[in-house]
């Protein structure tokens, strides 16, 4: 994890590690939320690709984006072969699928 990387890197000056197994726990005690409301740009169509999430009703799914991403490909680039997206468009598609994988491990879990 690049998290637990980072806190057990040296720190300069020899002082050890730069955190402690408190300091990570203290992390990852901290809540997270998310200011994306996704839900706000994520449209389900019947009609249009088959019913898949898409972006503010477009043709470009959340999975297209997520490929994309996954893919190498950077925000910059995705915006420019696609311009009617917009920046918050991917965030919201990166919003969408944490929150359902969040919903889908609490699935596994209960």
């Amino acid at each position: 994890m690049v998290l637990e990387r980072q806190l057990q890197t040296p720190s300069v000056g020899g002082r050890g590690t730069a955190g402690s197994s408190e300091c990570l726990a203290a992390v990852r005690k901290r809540p997270y939320t998310s200011s994306m409301d996704y839900r706000e740009r994520i449209t389900i169509e019947p009609e249009k690709r088959g019913g898949k999430p898409c972006l503010r009703g477009l043709r470009i799914t959340v999975y297209d984006v997520l490929d994309y991403l996954a893919g190498g490909m950077s925000e910059d680039e995705i915006l420019a072969d696609f311009p009617d997206l917009e920046r918050e468009d991917i965030r919201a598609a990166l919003a969408f699928a944490a929150d359902r994988e969040r919903r889908l491990a609490g699935d596994v879990a209960a």
